[in-house]
């Protein structure tokens, strides 16, 4: 793909996602979405490989049919309200819509079975966005109506999303998929705490964005797409293989480390709001996440692989420490000293 299409592409994503989060009328705020999901499509199917066509169009057809949705919500709020503001939403049958709508352009549970198939035919540059910033309009979209939403439908799916995405990546080899699963479970995290503390899921929404953004950023310098070959990138670079297993680590939620704050953050909520039942049953399902967290790092900083692995070694490149993956990893590592700083600008 030649630099003029991706800057196109690039600036339309972009202009999309600051239409949608900078809205207040609901017509605005679904025409962001659409430019968004025109402006990734390219991207995911530039390929031109089969598995790269029917992941676009798996994902137009899934976003299609939630922005159609959105639209469907916003009118039958108006219809009985009279509002076309988005802070306006307050008819329970437009709420229950508007939710679902949103579960599935983010892919939580039980909406979330494109979105494994579409990160697998995906490069992984592109599964970084569809994981971080095609995200960002919809989790705006849940915060300003936060208000209005019904806390019992968000909890059940967010147990459920904690749930599956933990149970499902147990058995993956192909780290794309790994890495989709991970995602599914950490919207279970922002979804069960979005009606009680807004400013809190979007917390835990930058700090997953700055991790996965490490763990792809550095799986595509090292061109890692399934286990096999993370088997045999320490003798490549063990530099970039310990900060993948820090990251990794960070991903899971383990303390010292930043992905331990909102964890810790949203299990105190829960507990104010006198929800320590669903405290305790989403904190033990990151368990299972956990699991496939620590399968990732072991793989990555094994130095010999326990059995032959089926495929072709890969030439040793000294390439430059990339600027990028070293900022996102060191902020990924260690911002949870500066949790104080955190909890009082929120």
């Amino acid at each position: 793909m030649n630099p003029q299409a991706k800057l196109v592409f690039a600036s339309s994503s972009l202009l999309g996602t600051t239409i949608t989060i900078s809205s207040n009328h609901w017509i605005l705020a679904w025409t962001g979405l659409e430019i968004n999901t025109l402006a990734i499509l390219p991207l995911i199917s530039k390929s031109h490989h089969p598995r790269a066509v029917e992941a676009a169009t798996k994902y137009f057809l899934v976003q299609a049919a939630a922005s159609a949705l959105l639209l469907f919500s916003s009118m039958t709020n108006a219809w009985y309200t009279g509002q076309w503001d988005i802070t306006q939403l307050t008819h329970p049958t437009s709420c229950l819509i508007l939710t679902s709508a949103i579960a599935i352009k983010l892919g939580l549970v039980p909406f979330h079975f494109w979105f494994p198939e579409v990160l697998q035919g995906s490069p992984l540059t592109t599964g970084l966005l569809l994981s971080t910033a095609m995200k960002f309009p919809p989790i705006t979209l849940l915060f300003m109506t936060s208000q209005s939403l019904n806390s019992t439908l968000l909890t059940t799916m967010a147990i459920l999303s904690a749930a599956l995405g933990g149970w499902m990546g147990l058995n993956q080899t192909q780290t794309r998929k790994i890495l989709a699963f991970s995602s599914i479970s950490h919207l279970g995290w922002m979804a069960i705490i979005i009606t009680y503390s807004p400013k809190l899921a979007l917390l835990n929404f930058y700090l997953y964005t700055l991790m996965t953004a490490a763990v792809f950023l550095t799986m595509d310098s090292m061109k890692v797409l399934k286990l096999s070959t993370l088997m045999t990138s320490w003798t490549k670079s063990p530099a970039l293989s310990t900060t993948l297993l820090l990251t990794l680590l960070s991903l899971a939620g383990l303390p010292p480390l930043t992905g331990f704050l909102p964890k810790w953050l949203i299990i105190q909520e829960l507990t104010k709001q006198e929800m320590p039942l669903m405290a305790t049953a989403i904190s033990l399902l990151s368990l299972l996440s956990l699991f496939f967290y620590l399968r990732l790092a072991y793989c990555s900083t094994i130095t010999l692989p326990p059995h032959t692995t089926n495929h072709m070694k890969r030439w040793h490149t000294h390439k430059p420490v990339n600027t990028q993956i070293a900022i996102l990893t060191t902020l990924s590592i260690m911002l949870l000293p500066i949790s104080p700083i955190i909890l009082t600008i929120m």
